[in-house]
């Protein structure tokens, strides 16, 4: 039900690949044995978009199996250009990227493309390079959607609807133009994590000591040592560095030793989070932000402890039926998951663009994959058996669920669904905002389109000028 507010992202992730025109054939098709020769092919106030970065992008769209419809010669182009508007508005307002996050996107993507193309070798040979290039190439590309996306959101931050609105677009519409609501349900939980041994704890730690003492005394590298072992695949291929972040976006107790190292040559104590047990090595200090490298290791947990911890929540499962207490009353007592825990159990569904939660119904494909699966089966009411899933913290946990509620796929109505009414008016509302930025933009803006690329049906017109 959410759904994208940035044009360029939009249709980024939406759309079907056409045919290249026959004229830009030999440009198009890149290998590593044949070189395009580049061109300037729009330039949009001080910035020139060049063929090969219309190719780059249009490999990357390929790779990633997005599809478009219409001409990806004139489609790309534009936004592109799109996003230059936004980005020279953003260099203006001082908007950045958050690096860390950068980082680990690029090596999620890279390392989704080495899996999907088959090796490192035959990704250049897609791309035409090298696969530094392509990774910088990806991380500026990234960089630069991302920064987008903030400036957006401060273009739309005004936008607000009054109940009023909502009812006035619902009364406006035709009964058979109204939006169809998909099937969505609401879901309480429970979740056991079974009991690590002290014993497994106690090795881990001993573990990480003899890290310490390897690179304290010169034996290996911090760097090496990350990325044979680190278990956060975020930052081992990058040898363990996060990148320049602030306190708050690192948990408490990680902040609180990270910040006090001082001495680059150092190893910090372990440090215990709900990912695992840490040591860390400072890199840089930048006022209010810092820059460290860390090595992760997570406890195993045994085959029999799982046993135990369904056995347990197999127990309380016949409590529950037998009605010696609430589904709401043993997610408060027992859940180990602290976001549902003081919800008595519900989970709730987070916003994508705003990443704050916002309500208990979750559309199928919204929920974790093994609890839609348990989930696909279930009447209103039911309570599943334990099965054994990943939490976003990447830890396994057994849980069972209860269905709540399911409402069935429908027309939409004010009474039971003014929320998500509300939030396709929302979504008109920004997205004439950012249309009305755009075309403002490209009046101000110096735009030359070369010859060959101007006989397009462009969404915002404005850029052939008479």
């Amino acid at each position: 039900m959410k759904k994208c507010l940035s044009i360029l992202l939009c249709l980024w992730n939406s759309l079907v690949i056409a045919q290249t025109p026959a004229s830009l054939v030999s440009a198009a098709t890149n290998s590593s044995n044949e070189s395009v020769i580049d061109e300037v092919v729009w330039v949009v106030g001080d910035d020139a978009i060049l063929l090969s970065e219309v190719e780059s992008q249009r490999l990357f769209m390929q790779n990633d199996g997005v599809r478009f419809e219409g001409d990806p010669y004139c489609f790309i182009p534009e936004q592109i250009a799109i996003q230059k508007l936004y980005l020279n508005q953003a260099k203006l307002d001082s908007i950045e990227a958050n690096e860390q996050n950068v980082i680990q996107e690029v090596d999620a993507w890279m390392n989704m493309a080495v899996n999907q193309i088959g090796s490192r070798e035959k990704m250049e040979e897609y791309f035409g390079k090298k696969f530094s290039q392509i990774k910088e190439e990806r991380k500026e590309m990234i960089r630069e959607q991302q920064v987008v996306r903030e400036l957006q959101r401060k273009l739309i931050g005004s936008v607000k609807l009054t109940p009023s609105e909502v009812r006035r677009y619902y009364n406006r519409l035709p009964q058979d133009s109204l939006p169809f609501i998909p099937t969505t349900v609401e879901v309480q939980i429970i979740t056991l994590e079974p009991v690590i041994p002290f014993e497994e704890i106690d090795h881990i730690k001993a573990r990480l000591r003899e890290f310490t003492e390897d690179i304290t005394s010169g034996r290996r590298e911090f760097t090496t040592l990350a990325r044979l072992y680190s278990e956060d695949p975020g930052s081992s291929i990058q040898g363990g560095e996060m990148g320049f972040v602030s306190r708050g976006s690192l948990l408490p107790e990680f902040a609180a030793v990270a910040f006090s190292l001082n001495d680059p040559k150092r190893v910090s104590s372990i440090v215990e989070t709900e990912y695992g047990f840490h040591i860390i090595q400072l890199i840089e200090k930048r006022g209010d932000r810092i820059n460290v490298r860390h090595i992760l290791l997570r406890p195993k947990v045994s085959e029999k402890e799982f046993v135990n911890a369904s056995k347990r929540l197999d127990s309380l499962c016949v409590s529950l039926n037998e009605s010696r207490f609430t589904f709401e009353e043993a997610a408060t007592l027992i859940s180990y998951d602290k976001n549902t825990r003081n919800n008595k159990g519900l989970m709730v569904n987070k916003d994508p663009e705003s990443n704050h939660y916002s309500t208990p119904r979750f559309e199928m494909q919204e929920l974790p994959q093994e609890i839609g699966k348990v989930v696909d089966t279930m009447k209103v009411g039911d309570i599943s058996k334990p099965f054994r899933m990943l939490t976003d913290k990447q830890k396994e946990v057994v849980a069972i669920v209860k269905l709540k509620a399911r409402t069935e796929r429908h027309k939409a109505n004010l009474a039971d669904d003014y929320q998500a009414l509300k939030t396709i008016v929302e979504e008109q509302k920004k997205t004439e905002v950012l249309n009305r930025w755009i075309t403002q933009k490209q009046k101000t803006t110096y735009v030359r389109i070369s010859e060959g690329w101007k006989n397009c049906d462009f969404r915002f017109p404005g850029w052939v000028k008479d």
